[in-house]
C-alpha cells in the first residue's frame, strides 16, 4: 500500500450562492474547524463560474487562521488571469492548490486554452515554483470522459509528472475499487499520496442525481437498501448511511490509505459524526 509518514484528512466546502448560505456555513466551518482537519478545500464550478465566490470564501477563511486550498481550473481565462489570481492567493498565505481540468463554461464548446489538469499543473510550477502543494483529482472507478481505465490512469500520470504532489479521488462506495486502483497506479509508476474522497449519505435521491454526472457508482446492494427507506429518508436512513461511510472509512485506513477527503455538502453534522466515530481527533 502506499507510503504515508502522516495520514491527511480534509473537508470541502463549495461557495454558497446567498448570504443565508454563507452565514449557515460560517456556523458549519466554526463546528467543522474544531475537528482539526489539515486543510479545507473551496471549489471553483465548472468553467470558474463560482471564481468570485471562492476567491471571496478562501481570503475570510485564510484571515480567520484556517488553511485552505482552493480549487482551480483555466475555465475560459488567460494565463495572466491565472497567475494573478495565483499571486493574489500567495500573498493570502495560501500553500495548496487543488488543480482540475474543471468543465468548459457555456459557449466555449472546442476553443478553451489550457483545458487539462496537467497543464495548470505545469503551469503553476512554472510560474511559482515549489510555493503551492498541489493536489489533483483521480478516479478509482475510472472518469466519465475515460475511453478505458488505462487511458485514464495514463492522464492521472502526466499530472503526477507535471508536479503534483497528492492527489484527491472521486467519491466511492467500493472499498476494493480503490485498493486496486492504487495498486495499478503503482505499478504504472505514480507514487503520490492518493487520498480517498469520502461523500456522506444523507439524501438518496440528490445523491443518485449527483453519481449519475460524475460517475461515482452506488453499488446495487446499498442502492436498494437505501430505496427501501422513505422519501425523505428519516432518521433510520442517515443512521444507516452513517454506519455504512464509517465502515468504509475504517476499511480504507486499515488497508493503508494515507487519509480521508470529506465532501461536506457545506454541512458540518455527519462529517464530524464520522470524524468523532472514527476518533480522527485523538493521537495515532
Amino acid at each position: 500500500m502506499q507510503k504515508a509518514s502522516s495520514r491527511h484528512y480534509s473537508i470541502e466546502y463549495f461557495p454558497p450562492r446567498t448570504e443565508e448560505g454563507e452565514a449557515k456555513l460560517d456556523l458549519a466551518h466554526k463546528r467543522l474547524s474544531s475537528l482539526g482537519p489539515e486543510f479545507f478545500s473551496v471549489t471553483y464550478g465548472a468553467g470558474g463560474t463560482t471564481k468570485k465566490g471562492t476567491r471571496k470564501l478562501v481570503l475570510k477563511y485564510i484571515e480567520a487562521g484556517s488553511d485552505v486550498a482552493p480549487h482551480l481550473s483555466f475555465g475560459g481565462a488567460s494565463d495572466s488571469e491565472v497567475l494573478k489570481l495565483l499571486n493574489t492567493y500567495k500573498d493570502a498565505g495560501v500553500s495548496k492548490l487543488v488543480a482540475l481540468r474543471g468543465d468548459a463554461p457555456s459557449g466555449f464548446g472546442g476553443k478553451m486554452h489550457h483545458r487539462y489538469a496537467n497543464e495548470l499543473v505545469e503551469f503553476v510550477r512554472q510560474q511559482t515554483g515549489d510555493h503551492f502543494e498541489i493536489y489533483v483529482a483521480c478516479y478509482p472507478e475510472v472518469h466519465p470522459d475515460a475511453s478505458s481505465y488505462a487511458e485514464d490512469v495514463a492522464y492521472f500520470k502526466q499530472k503526477v509528472d507535471a508536479g503534483a504532489n497528492a492527489a484527491i479521488t472521486q467519491y466511492f462506495y467500493n472499498a476494493d475499487a480503490y485498493f486496486r486502483f492504487v495498486d495499478y497506479c503503482q505499478s504504472q509508476g505514480i507514487d503520490i499520496p492518493i487520498i480517498p474522497g469520502i461523500m456522506p449519505i444523507s439524501n438518496f435521491s440528490n445523491l443518485a442525481r449527483f453519481s449519475g454526472k460524475c460517475g461515482a457508482e452506488i453499488p446495487q446492494w446499498l442502492s436498494r437498501r437505501l430505496q427501501g427507506f422513505s422519501e425523505d429518508g428519516g432518521a433510520d436512513m442517515r443512521k444507516f448511511g452513517l454506519d455504512v461511510v464509517t465502515e468504509l472509512c475504517e476499511r480504507l485506513l486499515s488497508g493503508g490509505a494515507p487519509g480521508l477527503h470529506f465532501y461536506s455538502m457545506n454541512t458540518s453534522k455527519t462529517v464530524s459524526q464520522i470524524w468523532n466515530n472514527l476518533s480522527l481527533s485523538e493521537p495515532a
